[in-house]
């Protein structure tokens, strides 16, 4: 069974209190729990902030369109590092109120892709770092051994098993050169295929676990994950187009594994059931041509985003759903 088969978050949760955010975390999704990143509380917090904190030897700082790579640590830099401190103390004291040791059940930590990460770090001169093949390779490797690190130190004062997840919103726009310079006339030349492979895999093989990339952007690059030696992905099922699910099936059919996102990140009018949810998972593999029992064990489900924007009220109740809604598809995917 894959450690990403279960009801999980994405990683961004609503509010500014961590050891709350974790509290609810841990005691709703039995299977696989997360790290939360609470982007709320302002500069370092946020999916490229918190980048700041994992970075080896590299360091940001803020400017006036987001985060740029510095010459050496400062403000910015400690404040992500303390900020991300607090996360893991207040995960490692739910997980001990909640039984968590011993449990076997494994924890996920999320991060920013080597690309999404290299377009959203800006060089001294204001360009994207991904326009610096130099500057990209010198990012991926800083990312990977400080993601290594990261995962290593939680897993150790968890005692349990810690799988990655890397946020790639900005892989598919990369690929194809839409993103803009530093006017809009500008564009940034398309990354080419098999380096984003190089950059995916080298994050993957120094990961230490099983990773899994994330992205709720449309058209996600199924030809450079299948590729790749990441061990699954998540999508937002509503961007799935007719050439995905084709994506999606050679993808499970390597023996991977996939989460759907399939709740919704902010209260709908109608609260969906889980039984619903479940059905729109078994629904998919349905329609690739899958049978139940052989991908029962390679499905997870997910908020389609994360859940910064959420009320309180509905962040929880979304990931209750999906607990629910992953066990059912683990279960006994027949009976849906």
């Amino acid at each position: 069974m894959s450690d990403f088969a279960a009801g999980t978050g994405i990683g961004s949760w609503p509010g500014s209190a961590p050891r709350e955010a974790a509290g609810i975390v841990v005691g709703e999704l039995h299977r696989l729990p997360h790290l939360v990143e609470l982007p709320a509380r302002g500069v370092g917090a946020d999916m490229i902030g918190r980048a700041g904190a994992l970075l080896v030897d590299i360091a940001i700082d803020t400017v006036p369109r987001g985060y740029r790579i510095t010459a050496r640590p400062g403000a910015v830099t400690r404040r992500a590092i303390s900020l991300l401190d607090e996360d893991i103390d207040a995960i490692e004291e739910a997980w001990e109120k909640a039984g968590g040791p011993g449990s076997g059940r494994p924890v996920k930590v999320q991060a920013p892709g080597p690309i999404t990460l290299a377009a959203q770090l800006e060089l001294a001169n204001g360009h994207r770092a991904l326009t610096d093949a130099g500057a990209v390779r010198d990012l991926t490797s800083s990312l990977a051994e400080g993601v290594g690190r990261h995962r290593a130190e939680l897993a150790r004062r968890l005692a349990t098993t810690v799988v990655v997840q890397y946020d790639e919103p900005l892989l598919a726009a990369a690929l194809a050169g839409r993103l803009t310079g530093v006017s809009a006339l500008n564009t940034v030349h398309p990354v080419d295929e098999a380096v984003a492979i190089t950059l995916l895999d080298e994050c993957v093989a120094r990961a230490g676990a099983e990773v899994l990339l994330h992205s709720c952007a449309a058209k996600l690059p199924w030809n450079i994950v299948q590729r790749s030696l990441i061990n699954a992905v998540s999508v937002d099922t509503s961007t799935l187009g007719d050439a995905d699910f084709d994506g999606l099936g050679e993808f499970l059919d390597s023996g991977r594994a996939v989460v759907f996102g399939l709740v919704p990140t902010s209260a709908p009018a109608k609260r969906p059931s889980a039984e619903e949810i479940a059905a729109a998972a078994v629904a998919i593999t349905d329609r690739i041509g899958f049978s139940r029992s052989s991908v029962r064990n390679r499905v997870g489900i997910s908020p389609a985003c994360g859940l910064a924007g959420a009320t309180a009220a509905w962040a929880r109740d979304a990931v209750g759903l999906c607990q629910r809604a992953g066990e059912a598809v683990a279960d006994d995917p027949d009976a849906i």
